[in-house]
Parts: C-alpha cells; sequence; structure tokens
C-alpha cells in the first residue's frame, strides 16, 4: 500500500479514535504519514494542529517518504523545525508559523545515576559510538581502528558495509532501542563520540543533548551549532579528522581529571542551555497559542 492509502487509514483511525473526546490541541510528532486532509479535519473540532519534526524533511534524502507532510505544511497552526534552513524551507511551503529549537533530553530517561559493579563490567567502554552503519562512516571508524583507538560500537547496518571485516571485532551489538541500556551504556563509557548525518544536513543531534544529560563525555565532530551549545575543551571535546578525533580520544583516555572535568562542566552547561524535553515543550506550547 502506497502512502496515499496508508494516509486515509491513519486519517480514519485518528478521527475514530479521538470522537466525542475534548482536546485543545493536537501534536503532530513526525508526521510522514498525517495527510492535509486529516489537520483540516482536526481543525474543524476547534484544535490546534502543531508539528514537532526533527528529521529533515525538506531535504533531498528520503523525499517520497515525506511526500504526505510536505502537503501539509501550509495547513498546520505551528510547525517546529531543528535546522535554520528549514525555517526558510517551511515558508517557502506556505507554513503559517515556524519555530526553531535545538534538540532535547529526557529529564527521566537521560538522568545519571549510580551505577552497579556489574552495570559497568557489561556496559563499560573506552570509546563508544551508539548509531547507525551509513556508508560515510565505515571510512571513518576504519581509520580510527587503524589510529588504535579501543572504539565499541553499537548500532544497526554495518554489516552491511564494505568496512565491515575490519569494523566487526569493535562491533559489540544492535542499537541500544530501550533507554536503560542506552543511558547505562554511555555513563559507563570513558569517551562517547557524537557523529553527524550529512544527508540530514545535521549541525547537532539528539547525542547532542543525552551525552551531557547522562554525564557521558562528548567527543563529537566540530559545527557551528556544538560551539555554540560547548565551549571547547573544556565542557565537550571536537574535532573535524579521523586523525584529530583519534588525538582527542587518547589525550581523553590518559588524562582523568580532564576527563572528568568536561562530563561535569558538559552537564552543567547542558542543563543551563535549558534543551530538556520539558522545556522545549514548553517553547512550543507558549508558540502555539501565542
Amino acid at each position: 500500500m502506497g502512502s496515499v492509502g496508508l494516509a486515509s487509514l491513519a486519517e480514519a483511525y485518528v478521527l475514530r479514535a479521538i470522537q466525542g473526546e475534548p482536546f485543545d490541541l493536537a501534536w503532530v510528532d513526525s508526521g510522514w504519514l498525517v495527510s492535509r486532509s486529516l489537520v483540516l479535519a482536526l481543525q474543524k473540532r476547534d484544535l490546534r494542529v502543531i508539528n514537532y519534526n526533527h528529521d529533515d524533511p525538506y531535504g533531498t534524502r528520503d523525499a517520497n517518504y515525506w511526500l504526505q507532510y510536505r502537503r501539509a505544511v501550509s495547513a498546520y497552526d505551528l510547525m517546529v523545525v531543528v535546522r535554520e534552513e528549514n525555517i526558510e524551507e517551511a515558508y517557502r511551503l506556505k507554513a503559517r508559523k515556524v519555530l526553531h529549537v535545538f534538540r532535547s533530553a529526557d529529564e527521566v530517561a537521560h538522568a545519571p545515576r549510580v551505577l552497579t559493579e556489574e552495570e559497568r563490567a557489561n556496559w563499560g567502554s573506552e570509546v563508544l559510538f551508539v548509531g547507525t552503519g551509513f556508508p560515510v562512516r565505515g571510512p571513518f571508524f576504519v581509520e580510527l581502528i587503524r589510529l588504535g583507538v579501543p572504539v565499541s560500537i553499537y548500532g544497526g547496518l554495518w554489516n552491511r558495509l564494505k568496512e565491515w571485516k575490519h569494523i566487526q571485532p569493535h562491533w559489540k551489538g544492535p542499537g541500544l532501542e530501550d533507554a536503560y541500556t542506552y543511558s547505562t551504556a554511555i555513563q559507563a563509557a570513558k569517551v562517547c563520540l557524537g557523529l553527524l548525518s550529512s544527508e540530514n544536513r545535521d549541525l547537532h543531534t539528539t547525542r547532542s543533548m543525552e551525552i551531557p544529560a547522562l554525564g557521558g563525555v562528548f567527543c563529537a565532530q566540530r559545527t557551528s551549532e556544538h560551539l555554540a551549545l560547548y565551549r571547547e575543551e573544556e565542557e565537550a571535546v571536537f574535532w573535524d579528522t579521523p586523525e584529530e578525533c583519534a588525538a582527542k580520544c587518547f589525550a581523553l583516555l590518559r588524562d582523568d581529571a580532564w576527563r572528568e572535568s568536561v562530563a561535569r562542566q558538559g552537564r552543567e552547561r547542558y542543563l543551563k542551555n535549558g534543551w530538556t524535553n520539558m522545556q522545549v515543550a514548553e517553547r512550543i506550547l507558549k508558540a502555539a497559542f501565542e
């Protein structure tokens, strides 16, 4: 069944599910299957309808996947985006109102806790990366491995890469989907890598908030947004090349005091920045009813 058929089924299900129920607002997260007609139907029930999307539905990647979304943009009362370029792109699709926010971490799921010795033994690592095995990442990790970085990788699709034979000894398992294992692995790691998706035009990701929120050492690609979020070398560590990344990882692993300071100050800055789920939700709701 195509996206049009799936969108029709989604519309019928939603309208049936909320029949007779009182609501003030409909919050659409992502919205790839939410048609323009569903947004208009919700508004006829005197609802504000907003959309929050931290993906890149305005880019060229997966264009067909976001077809229903782009057709519905002009119907929403508020579009919430996480890229500055998405603001103009949404307005080009006749968006009524656009709000730009950074991604956020969860106050509960991404709160640091005291790990047991068993948890540290099971999940501990020197340098951790959690993420999908996109083709562009294969050469990067092969170079890190060649340089001797003791990296542990969790995530899907790595076995499809041509570099798999080099990466496989460092691959520890599929993506850490549940909050417990994901948070535990980050807390138990000495250094946590933050890589971006160039196809998605990312300058920061949810990892940019979640790792510091959990008290992890955030070692990520150097971008304008990362530099705006954290003081380099003090609250996070940044790099441009595999060689620089390897050098930063080795320096952090050698210097316990620096590593602990970066983790502490990074969490403090994250909290000061205010990019928690509840704070972002408050900004969005305020904008929706202004």
